[in-house]
């Protein structure tokens, strides 16, 4: 159920679109806030997102395998070399799914329960073992690599979120991939393990309308 109320920091208007998305940066001051029955209450503040030049921004609709969709909400990560965004996409019927967006690359996947995972390696994983990238593992029948295993940490977010994604919150992040362009991600910390699949995806692919604009950067064809 949507719910529009004040900031209780500054006031301003803030949307949330359901109650599977209980955490918001608010626009204005950065504030994170939670919903819950108790109402909106502020649990800390939302650093600065750094500049980049990526082509998604909240707001782009578009339409994927016949379902349409918005970006809503984005997190930061960094690691010691770099950093990537992930884009939260809201579909039309309410699903979630999320948009890895890295030097150019984009990977579609939602999240998996991971009792649903019948391979070992994963789970030892998920256990606390480090991963080695180039380890092969066999998953729903097919073979997957093992291509990165890094610390990240968040280092800012905007719009609606299904979780508080507080700056120097810390993962584990493991990424897998297919030949056949499908792909996993495996993030775990001192609270647990999510898991995540789905597929590398063009900008085409998407449909996407209302793509940020850079001054002297002609726009993408897929736009």
């Amino acid at each position: 159920m949507t719910l529009t109320t004040p900031c209780p920091n500054c006031g301003a208007e803030v949307v949330f679109r359901s109650a599977a998305l209980p955490s918001r940066v608010c626009d204005y001051c950065r504030s994170l806030l939670v919903r819950s029955d108790d109402g909106v209450a502020v649990v800390g503040q939302s650093s600065p997102l750094p500049f980049d030049v990526s082509p998604i921004q909240i707001g782009v609709r578009g339409q994927v395998d016949g379902h349409g969709f918005e970006v809503i909400g984005r997190i930061r990560w960094g690691w010691t070399d770099g950093s990537w965004n992930e884009w939260l996409l809201l579909f039309d019927g309410g699903a979630t799914a999320w948009l890895g967006d890295a030097m150019g690359q984009f990977m579609l996947v939602q999240e998996r329960d991971l009792a649903s995972v019948r391979t070992r390696h994963i789970h030892t994983i998920v256990d606390g073992r480090h991963a080695i990238p180039g380890t092969e593992v066999q998953m729903d029948r097919e073979a997957m690599t093992i291509v990165d295993a890094r610390d990240v940490i968040c280092l800012a977010a905007e719009g609606e979120l299904p979780f508080t994604p507080r700056p120097g919150w810390r993962m584990y992040s493991v990424d897998l991939r297919g030949k056949q362009g499908n792909v996993a991600s495996l993030q775990r910390d001192d609270d647990g393990a999510t898991f995540y699949d789905g597929r590398y995806v063009t900008l085409a692919e998407l449909n996407p309308r209302g793509l940020r604009r850079f001054e002297g950067w002609a726009k993408p064809d897929a736009a």
